[in-house]
């Protein structure tokens, strides 16, 4: 949106109750925000300078939502669709998310994982037009300037990454801000987070992926990465000019290397209303996961011996979440972390190593481990079968490491073992859902972080549960936005965590389901909100929300009013002609 186009104008909640349009003609077609191509009424392109502009036809959202279905269907893959349903977001907002809202399962694939991943790594061959904000070392000392230009639009959430983390495919340059644009989608989709107060950015300090400084079509900062003080004094810059203009959004953390995911979202934890979600994200929704599965088992979650097999942002992560969850059961960190097992490239982490600092804290004491003898002890299969596992996680990206026997080993401990192989994409998953079905005559509770088809076991439908971070960040947003909380606590995703899993229905859980349908992301979005909301008001954290004049008074019946009412949907606003 140009800085004399429009102006949107809120209701008591801060939701956009209509739009006042200061440009006409041929300008409206070159703002998202406000073309709606086909479906400007007759009156509107009277008002609007439109007349014989378009068609004298004038379609209704729904029609040109079937119009637009039809055309992405007859595409001949998912990264063509890709391009289009993009393309159709640069040009209309509302009529692109009305499409994904219109098939949110079908349409989230599309957007995001898994074909975010190519889009991500064909950004520069495919790029057709600017989205978001591209800081590098030769801009970072403009940063507070340029973010001042989308004041008017009243930004509330900014996914951020440096693009070195992406998936399961590392370093991708600036290509990274395809990952950025998918997860503000869903934040708009699951939270109502309107697209006008979102933006994506990407810290472009560089990449060390050969390729792309070979590739002549690379579109990125053509520089090896900056790392040490040069990488820190970039970091600062950026979150100090964030933090200048938009003190009450949000700052979502995305795809940065392990060591800087940690020490980012913990050096900024006080300075921003930020969190990490390859580290906090997939924590919770993991979480989310087992507590279903406990529900299932009706066990107590401190009955169960846990091991992540992969020890990055997103293994670490899901680490912490499980020992917050033990301590709020009345664990000590100390007796929770002897029930965590981590496993790295090297094998088990133990105290006898020379580890980074985010993996100490679950570092086993080898001498408390009478069967770790020798350096192939701390392997995984032995790991699993004498440290009595029950609950075995991957994020390791190594296809197939959930073997037969490893996942055999398991019901030695369990009669319902939970296996969950989390990496992504799909052909980095530690394991198959069928072969885990199979191999355990169907007693296994399964979730993963692509989505897998439907598996037929003896005659006997399992739905897999996919364990998307989506079903977490954007509930944790606008929770957080609503409460008015400055940080973005631990105990948040905890709540988050359980809503989400008292959302799985309960014919759900009798097939093993872990998780909700993706269908349900708008309502589970709204339970995680209030969950989170009121984590806050209990932690008293909770303020004023900076984006409405309602206020909830840290009463949970008018936080939900708020939460609620400040969500947008894909409808268009009325136009006011100034």
């Amino acid at each position: 949106m140009s800085e004399t186009s429009a102006m949107f104008k809120y209701d008591e909640y801060g939701n956009t109750r209509e739009i006042y349009v200061y440009a006409s003609g041929l300008s409206l077609h070159s703002d998202p925000f406000i073309n709606r191509g086909t479906a400007f009424t007759k009156d509107e392109r009277q008002r609007l300078g439109l007349v014989a502009m378009l068609p004298p036809a004038v379609r209704s959202l729904e029609e040109q939502v079937e119009n637009s279905r039809v055309k992405v269907e007859a595409k001949d893959s998912d990264i063509e669709r890709f391009v289009y349903i993009r393309s159709l977001f640069d040009r209309n907002v509302t009529l692109a998310h009305a499409l994904i809202r219109s098939d949110i399962s079908r349409y989230m694939s599309i957007i995001y994982t898994p074909t975010v991943g190519h889009a991500c790594q064909q950004y520069s061959s495919m790029f057709r037009s600017a989205n978001g904000l591209h800081f590098h070392p030769g801009n970072i000392d403009q940063a507070e300037n340029v973010l001042r230009r989308f004041q008017q639009r009243d930004i509330r959430v900014a996914v951020v990454t440096d693009n070195q983390g992406i998936l399961g495919l590392g370093d991708q340059g600036a290509g990274g801000i395809a990952i950025c644009l998918g997860k503000l989608m869903l934040y708009t989709q699951g939270a109502g987070i309107a697209p006008w107060h979102c933006l994506p950015i990407s810290l472009d300090v560089g990449t060390n992926n050969e390729a792309l400084l070979n590739d002549h079509e690379y579109l990125g900062w053509r520089h090896k990465r900056i790392t040490g003080d040069q990488y820190i004094d970039f970091i600062q810059r950026f979150t100090r000019a964030f933090r200048n203009v938009f003190p009450s959004a949000l700052c979502q953390w995305e795809d940065f290397s392990k060591q800087n995911a940690f020490a980012i979202r913990d050096t900024f934890l006080h300075d921003l209303i930020s969190f990490n979600d390859d580290i906090q994200g997939t924590g919770a929704v993991a979480l989310a996961a087992i507590y279903t599965a406990m529900r299932i088992k009706r066990e107590a979650l401190a009955e169960q011996k846990f091991l992540i097999h992969g020890a990055g942002a997103g293994g670490v992560g899901i680490a912490e979440q499980i020992m917050v969850a033990l301590c709020a059961e009345g664990m000590t960190e100390e007796e929770a972390s002897r029930q965590i097992f981590t496993l790295d490239s090297q094998g088990l982490i133990t105290t006898d190593r020379d580890l980074l600092p985010y993996k100490q804290k679950f570092a086993q004491d080898p001498a408390a481990l009478d069967w770790l003898q020798e350096e192939q002890d701390g392997q995984l299969g032995n790991v699993v079968k004498q440290a009595g596992i029950t609950v075995l996680i991957g994020t390791s990206g190594q296809p197939g490491c959930f073997s037969k026997e490893v996942v055999l080993s398991l019901l030695e401990h369990t009669d319902r073992p939970v296996v969950m192989p989390l990496s992504n994409p799909t052909d980095h998953a530690e394991a198959v859902p069928a072969d885990i079905y199979s191999w355990t005559r169907g007693q296994a509770l399964v979730g993963t972080g692509s989505p897998f088809p439907d598996v037929l076991h003896e005659g006997r439908a399992f739905s897999v549960a996919q364990a998307n971070n989506v079903f977490i960040f954007p509930g944790v947003g606008l929770g957080t936005l609503a409460s008015g909380s400055r940080a973005v606590l631990p105990e948040f995703f905890t709540a988050a965590a359980g809503a989400v899993s008292s959302s799985v229905r309960p014919a759900a859980l009798q097939d093993g389901a872990l998780l909700p349908p993706v269908t349900d992301l708008a309502e589970v979005s709204l339970k995680v909100a209030q969950a989170v909301g009121e984590a806050a008001i209990t932690a008293g954290v909770s303020r004023p929300c900076a984006f409405s004049s309602f206020q909830h008074h840290n009463d949970p019946v008018r936080l939900q009013r708020l939460i609620r009412h400040l969500r947008w949907q894909p409808a268009y606003l009325p136009l006011v002609a100034m």
